[in-house]
């Protein structure tokens, strides 16, 4: 995730935006959970201290869910993007989830494309992909530019069409969803 949260500050800084990632670990064993946090702001970021109250949450391992208060501080009005193939319900968290605006949450299957892309279950670029079709803060564009200061050659290409299948993915979730909510 740290990866992932550094990548995500790049692609919103490539769109003009002020953008800063960084760690949280604690003195847990090697293998510990770990957060990463990402802000995006169109002004200078002068703050430098954990996120208390994210607008957007993406869940790189479904297993936490019942573990750990991923979802502690969430707006009302946020983003979750969950690693998984299962639904919120299977998850545990349908009822929780339902509290939030339906077409602000998705599941994508990031290990899954990540498997057919790149060859191995690191989901980072697929969830970036996700996380720009769901909440539009960041582009698809900015996702793929990201991708590719940090890697090269086959490995990024691997990664920006794990990002662009995820992107596609999310969007055809959430137009299901409007046209079910609709009829």
């Amino acid at each position: 995730m740290v990866t992932g949260a550094e990548m995500l500050s790049v692609a919103a800084f490539a769109q003009g935006r002020h953008a800063q990632a960084f760690p949280s670990f604690g003195s847990e064993r090697t293998g510990a959970p770990v957060v990463a946090f990402c802000r995006i702001d169109e002004r200078e970021i002068r703050l430098r201290e954990p996120v208390m109250a994210p607008d957007a949450l993406i869940i790189q391992d479904s297993t936490l869910l019942q573990q750990v208060e991923v979802f502690q501080g969430l707006q009302r009005g946020g983003y979750v993007l969950i690693n998984s193939t299962r639904s919120f319900d299977e998850l545990g968290v349908g009822d929780f989830i339902r509290q939030f605006r339906r077409e602000r949450l998705c599941n994508v299957p990031a290990n899954e494309i990540a498997m057919r892309h790149v060859g191995r279950p690191l989901p980072n670029a697929a969830l970036l992909g996700g996380f720009a079709a769901i909440s539009g803060l960041i582009g698809l564009d900015s996702v793929a530019h990201a991708i590719r200061e940090k890697f090269s050659g086959k490995v990024a290409q691997g990664n920006v069409d794990a990002a662009t299948e995820a992107y596609e993915y999310v969007k055809r979730e959430i137009e299901e969803l409007s046209h079910v909510e609709a009829g």
